[in-house]
């Protein structure tokens, strides 16, 4: 077995061990839970859906009155016990992963998750 081949494998170790330690985490398990409530709670569904479609609408064409609309929205989805529960869930783990992100970028010394614009060309 080649160095680079071992050092490819102990990578693939570490990154094994990474994912279970983070699906096993509290943190993660609450953003399933939440995630899987939203999916099954109708009304929480269908105020993001509709809230959605009303953004998409918005960008193409302003409207005053389609605005209004969309903040009625916002109120009622953060009146929303569920879709508050999914974004304060959503929330941590973005924070867990930007933390997780910054100690593996310090230990190597550069932006580890940076995103470079997209695209191909």
């Amino acid at each position: 077995m080649s160095g680079l081949q071992a050092s490819e494998e102990a990578v693939e170790e570490r990154l094994r061990t990474f994912m279970e330690t983070l699906t096993d985490s509290d943190i993660y398990r609450e953003f399933v839970d939440a995630s899987e409530a939203l999916d099954e709670d109708s009304e929480a569904s269908a105020l993001l859906r509709e809230f959605r479609e009303k953004q998409q609408r918005m960008q193409r064409d302003f409207d005053q009155s389609l605005m209004s609309e969309l903040q009625e929205l916002q109120s009622e989805m953060d009146d929303n016990e569920t879709i508050q529960r999914h974004r304060e869930a959503q929330e941590a783990l973005v924070e867990l992963l930007q933390e997780t992100n910054d100690v593996i970028s310090e230990q190597i010394g550069r932006e580890f998750a940076q995103s470079t614009g997209g695209g191909c060309c």
